[in-house]
């Protein structure tokens, strides 16, 4: 080595040697940073937690956050981003989680809110994120759903044709439903309200439409013996039951009929028939009115906001018959609503009301006296189903709703009458046996031809001259009689076939002869 001044110089071959290593370093790392970043890498977008309270939480830090979009908390708990302004956001927690505090880091995940979908998810209990509650095993699906979607455009929907049979005789006679109608069932605490809609699922028991019970705050005692009913009946196989309790997050309480309609959609899709229930829909307000305050939103009619209505129609809008270019499915709607102390008049009940095609009214001075189901059929309307009726109902059903209204009137005014004249007595006898054919046990729906025989027993006066208690007893015995031996004319029913004057005398004279056979020789 050579050395000037007292300094040590390298020769040139080792210092062109050390050049060209760092160079090759250098477009080593140079080619390694353009080759691209590394794959475990992942950009994600957080904010802050600035306040949490009452199942909402406000963030910042979020300024391209979606409307509805899921933000991912602490502990895995998820929330749903609603209130969307300049400083912060507001977000509702699908779920619980004591540990999550302010200042505490949110994530986005870039996905809207949204709730498994598939066949995998019927015969399960489980709530709008999917997580099962009845302790089988986890679902099987990947197909996922928004939880909020638009309603079918007019152009897209068909009318409503084909009839939606409860098993309810005093429904299917007077006040039909159809299959993609909204049909409320309002009434107040008690009165048989459930009742009628599991009787509805019950119902479609071997018919191929998919149902859904969607709780809504429910007690947990409550759904599981709803749950155990539909086992109990063979109906759980074809329905989906959707839970959240009173004790979840109101903003689970508030997404649950939303994520259960979602679910609905993908069967109606595909052209099925959905029947869809909301037990009830005066929790679902309560639970948006809780957001709503938390929220800093102002009030408006008993503390509701002003946007209550428009929740419930874009929710009750999605249900809707389409036409066969979409499939041809159906999704009928039985939402709930409670009531206090008969008040009908009241802010959701009439909110719903005009949402609807119809209400069946439960009145609790009906239930009171044991006349099950309490339907006041007064009160009750449906402004589609009749355009679905099958031919043989309209036969009977309007003597009956006339006769029956007739002794209503009559029945108050011989209360305090001494002497009655014989038109008057007939309209009273024929009226008291209308009401007892009208009565029907819980969770026993009957079939088309089981429901025409007993109605049309009534109407032709063939009950008139027996005791009242004796018609519970020949219900059985008619129905079975008419099962065997009216096989044709059944048939010809179910396919809305008109009957032939000679079928009606077949018909009349069979049930003749049932009634007039003593009792105990029917058995």
């Amino acid at each position: 080595m050579l050395s000037m001044a007292g300094q040590s110089v390298m020769p040139d071959s080792r210092l062109q040697q050390s050049l060209e290593q760092n160079l090759e370093k250098v477009k080593s790392l140079y080619a390694e940073a353009l080759s691209g970043p590394p794959t475990d890498l992942q950009v994600t977008e957080t904010g802050t937690i600035t306040h949490i309270e009452g199942g909402i939480a406000r963030v910042r830090g979020l300024s391209s956050t979606l409307s509805e979009e899921l933000l991912l908390f602490p502990g895995n708990v998820t929330g749903i981003a609603l209130d969307l302004t300049p400083d912060d956001i507001g977000v509702i927690l699908l779920g619980d989680d004591p540990a999550i505090k302010s200042g505490e880091t949110v994530k986005r995940t870039g996905r809207i809110a949204d709730t498994p979908v598939g066949d995998a998810l019927l015969g399960r209990v489980l709530d709008a994120t999917g997580k099962v509650l009845d302790g089988g095993s986890t679902l099987e699906t990947h197909t996922r759903s928004p939880m909020e979607r638009e309603a079918p455009a007019i152009l897209d929907r068909s009318p409503v044709k084909v009839p939606l049979q409860t098993g309810i005789k005093a429904i299917d006679a007077l006040i039909p439903i159809g299959r993609g109608q909204r049909e409320l069932i309002v009434g107040d605490r008690q009165t048989g309200k459930t009742s009628v809609a599991v009787d509805t699922i019950i119902n479609q028991r071997g018919t191929g439409m998919v149902c859904i019970y969607c709780a809504i705050g429910q007690r947990g005692t409550a759904v599981a013996r709803v749950v155990d009913t539909l086992r109990d009946a063979g109906v759980l196989e074809q329905t989906i039951v959707v839970v959240t309790s009173g004790e979840d997050p109101p903003g689970l309480q508030y997404m649950t009929p939303y994520a259960a309609t979602s679910m609905a959609e993908w069967f109606r899709d595909k052209g099925k028939d959905v029947l869809i229930v909301y037990d009830d829909l005066i929790g679902h307000a309560r639970a948006y009115r809780e957001l709503s305050l938390l929220l800093r939103r102002p009030p408006g009619r008993e503390a509701f906001p002003g946007d209550i209505f428009y929740i419930h129609s874009r929710l009750l809008e999605r249900s809707a018959a389409l036409t066969k270019a979409h499939g041809g499915g159906s999704l009928s709607a039985l939402p709930i609503i409670e009531t206090q102390a008969e008040d009908i008049s009241a802010y959701i009940p009439t909110n719903l009301v005009s949402i609807t095609d119809g209400q069946i009214y439960l009145s609790p001075v009906l239930f009171r006296k044991g006349l099950l189901p309490a339907v006041d059929i007064g009160k009750s309307v449906s402004r589609v189903g009749g355009k679905t009726q099958l031919p043989a109902y309209r036969v009977v059903a309007g003597d009956l709703r006339l006769a029956y209204s007739q002794f209503q009137e009559l029945e108050t005014f011989a209360r305090f009458a001494t002497r009655l004249d014989k038109g008057s007595q007939a309209t009273i006898t024929r009226g008291q046996r209308v009401r007892e054919v009208l009565k029907q046990s819980e969770h026993q729906p009957l079939t088309v031809i089981e429901q025409i025989a007993m109605l049309k027993s009534v109407t032709e006066g063939l009950f008139d001259h027996l005791d009242i208690d004796q018609i519970e007893a020949l219900q059985r015995p008619i129905c079975e009689v008419v099962k065997q031996q009216l096989e044709s004319i059944a048939q010809k029913i179910e396919f809305a076939e008109k009957l032939s004057e000679e079928d009606w005398q077949q018909f009349v004279q069979l049930l003749k002869t049932v009634i007039n056979t003593p009792t105990e020789q029917t058995h």
